[in-house]
């Protein structure tokens, strides 16, 4: 390793406070210098490659320096970076909402631009919860999430995720919210846990505002996958029981699992909320969106300024970041799910001969994961270490390796995943 790489890593010990990293352990898993990007690909300070295999946190959708992109972000640049958007408009927010918008049909007709995925969160609970307060339901306050759910970590979102490692410290800060048991593709649970949210919901349905929920694939939780019909049914207890459902597909949306809203595969009625944010800029700017329905935003219409949903933040629906997602809805608009599909069928055909050696190789869409039984200790920092020596950047979550890559997959490509992949588990398992 070069004196350059070992500089920036050491500079960055100093100076940058990693995200969701222990410090202390950045001596044994230095930070890998990365120079510049291309397509898949990422290159170090020396010069060497490594897949983006889980796309930089899942934003990353048509692989880095993507032209297109780039020349819509430059574009707009050059004509409006940046104003408020409280008091003015421009065309790249109203364009970016009302082909959101199209693409429910028109059901969420309204569009709340927020900044990242945790942001999203809190403006779609602050906005049901104030929604039933101005029809006069103040008691309805509370909020229900899934076990193992994950929806972000600013206090708001750590309140509906259950993932103790991200909660614990925070505990005493954060509400009460319901946590119910979750659908598992691997268990065949979904009747069982439709059922103890039909008992919750019946219990106290007075007093709830919202149900939320990570569409098809819970993220954190080891990309624990479920059917579209816990979907439909989760839908139906809502509406039978008068509270919101909001979908958060931050993670899953823009495509991921085989259609750009997750939520289309359940065939129900829209949620009342819908979020999105990671991929739908393609990797280049912060974004995040909440699409709801007239029924919410009616409850906001008043010549009362305290009746008004009362937030925001400086670079609200930013001209940049939507020329980006308009960019991003260009591709779409021009088949990019059916170029999807078909990758989706490499992965499955390249990692197949790998089901007899992992448990629960599964899939949905564009993500591919399998657990590692009687992993060792410290396993995902251990397979991210190796795979760097085959060319690969993967963080494994837990004992589940998975991979959420770009939408670049030729067979080629899907070979050699599939190959590094198995080559690092033969490592790690030595």
């Amino acid at each position: 390793m070069t004196s350059r790489m070992t500089s920036l890593q050491d500079r960055s010990r100093q100076a940058v406070w990693h995200p969701c990293t222990q410090m202390a352990r950045l001596d044994a898993v230095p930070p890998l210098p990365i120079a510049h990007g291309e397509g898949p690909w990422l290159f170090d300070t020396d010069g060497n490659r490594y897949f983006d295999a889980n796309s930089s946190w899942w934003v990353n959708l048509f692989g880095h320096s993507d032209k297109p992109l780039h020349d819509a972000i430059k574009a707009q640049l050059d004509t409006l970076p940046h104003v408020m958007l409280a008091g003015c408009t421009h065309e790249p927010a109203v364009r970016l909402a009302e082909r959101l918008s199209a693409r429910t049909g028109g059901a969420l007709g309204h569009v709340f631009f927020g900044s990242d995925g945790a942001s999203a969160v809190e403006i779609a609970l602050k906005q049901s919860f104030h929604s039933w307060k101005n029809r006069g339901h103040a008691d309805k306050r509370e909020f229900v999430c899934l076990k193992n759910s994950y929806h972000g970590e600013t206090l708001g979102a750590l309140s509906v995720t259950d993932v103790q490692v991200f909660r614990d410290a925070y505990d005493p800060l954060l509400l009460r919210s319901h946590i119910v048991a979750s659908p598992d593709g691997r268990l065949g649970n979904e009747a069982e846990a439709l059922a103890a949210m039909r008992a919750l919901l019946a219990e106290r349905y007075a007093s709830i505002a919202c149900v939320i929920v990570e569409p098809l694939v819970q993220g954190a939780a080891g990309m624990v996958m479920y059917s579209p019909g816990y979907l439909k049914g989760l839908r139906e207890l809502t509406r039978e029981f008068g509270v919101h459902l909001i979908a958060d597909e931050i993670a899953v949306g823009c495509g991921r699992t085989g259609s750009f809203f997750a939520w289309e595969q359940s065939q129900a009625d829209w949620p009342d909320f819908l979020l999105l944010s990671k991929g739908i800029t393609g990797g280049t700017m912060a974004l995040s969106l909440v699409l709801t329905t007239d029924d919410v935003f009616a409850a906001f219409w008043s010549e009362d300024v305290t009746r008004g949903f009362l937030h925001s933040h400086s670079y609200t629906g930013n001209p940049l970041a939507c020329a980006a997602a308009n960019a991003v809805l260009d591709r779409f608009d021009a088949g990019q799910l059916d170029a999807n599909r078909a990758q989706a069928e490499r992965l499955t055909r390249a990692f197949a001969p790998l089901s007899s050696r992992v448990s629960h190789l599964r899939q949905r869409g564009m993500i591919l994961a399998f657990d590692v039984p009687e992993a060792p200790p410290r396993f995902a920092e251990a397979f991210h270490l190796k795979a760097r020596e085959h060319e690969l950047l993967i963080r494994p979550i837990g004992s589940t390796v998975y991979l959420m890559p770009p939408y670049l997959i030729d067979d080629a490509t899907a070979a050699f995943l599939a190959g590094a992949v198995t080559a690092t588990l033969n490592d790690v398992l030595a």
